[in-house]
């Protein structure tokens, strides 16, 4: 257990910086550092959403640069501060407590920047770290019994309440409702009326609506995407559609099935993109690194968790419309629920806490709206300020219950500083700090230690 009562007398230099003696180098050593991988992060990544955005060239002359500068100033002076903070908060208390190091010195740090740059997105991304550490502490101290394919589970009840906000009318808004939009379809969405997408040939008799559908995959029966369609039909056939159910182009099993194969396309491609660009790295030294990225299992499996979620969801709605005679928001509940279980292919405790994250502050907004909620101010920069804070505690004292990929993240940040903290010292905490480390032991000089080496076992027995 974590002992919250006790204190060591090391200074900033023997627990923090132990590369260097000096707090102002360090501070800026750190915040070189930051700059320079924080530059090396944000330039592709506005450079390519630029492209994609199909932005005119007065973006590239004129806000191109300014966005790219203010994010990177964002993320270094989040490393800067933290140091910075480490070093007058040991000043000022004379000894380091078990909060001090990692909590107390974030907390102030990242709350002051975002004073001036506020990012939302990145709140809701810290507060579902956040939440994720400190599980994972609880389950390490046995205050929780973790349940088996929890993360499954928890996806299958935040799946359930957005897709019946996104069937109720003003349920969702912005990227969240275009986002599921894409996902399952407009033909999911009951405020849609009928005549709004109905097709004039489905009014007609089979011959005719098959007849347009003839000379339709003979337009274009030289593409890829027509081959398919014609081969679903083959499949498929022409079965019932219920009168309720707004895909008026195909029957239930061909509408299913080719949800499925769209976004199993879709999660296959999403994988690939990101394995392909550090594969051609190696293009020329090891080819086989290329076909690996694109014949990844990871890449089925992300295709597999989308396409099943999108045939499951759009199977059990036709299938609800069809013993209920009649379309219901409600069925958005049970098919949502059914379709999470999708996740059994594709495991993510990061996608399901983030989701349920993002639903929390939905429902609070919504309870804001409708006056139930008090109204917040500037609650985004305490939410962030404390998350922040919890993150850089558990990346100080117990590295093994931060997310691995947050841990990379800060290592690359500050150019691998971050694991030149003297956490065998930290170990009198009872929170294992040095756990992960293989017994790794700075070399400091003498002159500047408060604590001599014989010292130090004495205060870890």
């Amino acid at each position: 257990m974590a002992a919250f009562s006790k204190s060591i007398p090391h200074s900033c230099y023997e627990i923090g910086h132990t590369w260097n003696t000096s707090c102002s180098k360090s501070t800026l050593q750190v915040t070189v550092g930051a700059l320079q991988e924080s530059l090396k992060i944000y330039a592709p990544l506005y450079i390519i959403a630029a492209i994609l955005r199909r932005r005119k060239l007065d973006y590239y002359i004129h806000k191109l640069l300014p966005e790219i500068l203010q994010s990177t100033s964002f993320l270094t002076a989040n490393g800067g501060l933290y140091i910075m903070f480490f070093c007058i908060l040991r000043k000022l208390l004379g000894k380091f407590y078990i909060w001090s190091a990692g909590f107390g010195a974030a907390l102030p740090a990242s709350y002051c920047f975002l004073l001036v740059y506020r990012r939302g997105l990145l709140t809701i991304y810290m507060a579902n770290l956040a939440t994720e550490s400190i599980f994972r502490m609880a389950v390490t101290r046995g205050l929780i019994t973790p349940v088996k394919h929890g993360e499954v589970l928890l996806f299958c009840f935040t799946a359930a309440l957005y897709m019946f906000f996104f069937r109720c009318k003003d349920g969702l808004k912005g990227f969240t409702f275009s986002a599921l939009k894409f996902i399952v379809g407009k033909e999911e969405i009951p405020t849609h009326s009928v005549a709004e997408h109905r097709n004039p040939s489905s009014t007609s008799s089979y011959v005719t609506e098959h007849q347009v559908l003839e000379d339709r995959t003979k337009e274009t029966k030289k593409s890829l995407i027509a081959l398919t369609r014609q081969l679903i039909d083959r499949i498929c056939k022409r079965g019932p559609r219920h009168r309720c159910c707004k895909h008026y182009e195909d029957n239930c099993i061909s509408y299913c099935v080719k949800g499925f194969i769209r976004m199993f396309s879709v999660g296959y491609l999403i994988q690939c993109c990101l394995r392909i660009p550090s594969a051609f790295r190696h293009l020329f030294t090891k080819p086989s690194r290329l076909l690996s990225a694109l014949y990844n299992k990871e890449n089925f499996q992300l295709g597999a968790f989308l396409g099943s979620f999108v045939s499951i969801y759009k199977g059990t709605s036709c299938f609800l419309r069809w013993v209920r005679n009649l379309d219901d928001e409600l069925h958005a509940l049970i098919a949502g629920f059914l379709a999470g279980m999708s996740m059994m292919f594709y495991k993510s405790t990061t996608i399901s806490m983030y989701l349920a994250s993002k639903l929390v502050e939905t429902l609070y907004f919504k309870g804001i709206e409708a006056g139930k909620c008090p109204y917040i101010a500037n609650a985004d920069t305490i939410i962030y300020a404390i998350s922040t804070a919890v993150c850089f505690q558990a990346a100080v004292m117990e590295v093994h219950n931060l997310r691995p990929s947050y841990w990379k993240f800060l290592l690359r940040l500050t150019k691998g500083r971050f694991a030149l903290m003297n956490r065998r010292a930290l170990d009198v905490f009872g929170t294992h700090a040095s756990r992960d480390f293989k017994g790794f032991i700075p070399r400091l000089d003498p002159r500047y230690t408060l604590v001599k080496p014989e010292l130090e076992l004495e205060f870890n027995s």
